[in-house]
């Protein structure tokens, strides 16, 4: 793993966003995804309104200067959420979980909260490496694999000092 940053994201980044998030194997891990990863305009569109909301805070994630990701931080109904994309020639290597622990490090809000499909175990050991607890599964629809699949919310809680 080299030197890894979160830098913001700029308009230069949005074909290498797009090229990862469209990535068959990586769409099967994530399965929580666009209905349609191949679809520009839906993801340009998708994209503008992250950009252009308030409550979202969206990284491109580099490891030696170089394009390796994206990491967010957003709100659903008052929780503050995170979520990452690391570029598949980007992991393996702790690329995620260098970048997750630098994303939380910006965010104060806690409990702060992280979905990952139940099938997905790599995801799940950086949630894990950075401190997050399972606090829920249910089933839900994963629109990148067309069906229902079981999804871990997780929670990193506040710390006592």
């Amino acid at each position: 793993m080299g030197h890894i940053e979160l830098r913001d994201l700029l308009d230069d980044d949005l074909d290498a966003v797009f090229e990862m998030m469209r990535d068959p194997e990586s769409v099967a891990l994530a399965a929580f995804t666009a209905r349609d990863p191949d679809d520009r305009a839906a993801f340009d569109a998708w994209i503008a309104r992250e950009r252009a909301a308030d409550d979202v805070a969206l990284f491109v994630v580099t490891e030696n200067g170089g394009f390796a990701g994206t990491a967010a931080v957003f709100t659903i109904d008052g929780d503050r959420e995170v979520t990452y994309w690391i570029a598949r020639h980007a992991q393996g290597r702790g690329v995620a979980t260098a970048a997750l622990r630098l994303l939380v490090s910006r965010e104060p809000v806690r409990p702060l909260f992280a979905r990952v499909a139940a099938h997905n175990a790599p995801s799940r050991a950086v949630l894990a490496k950075a401190g997050f607890t399972e606090v829920s599964r249910d089933d839900a629809f994963a629109p990148g694999l067309g069906r229902e699949v079981e999804e871990i919310v997780l929670a990193l809680v506040p710390t006592l000092e």
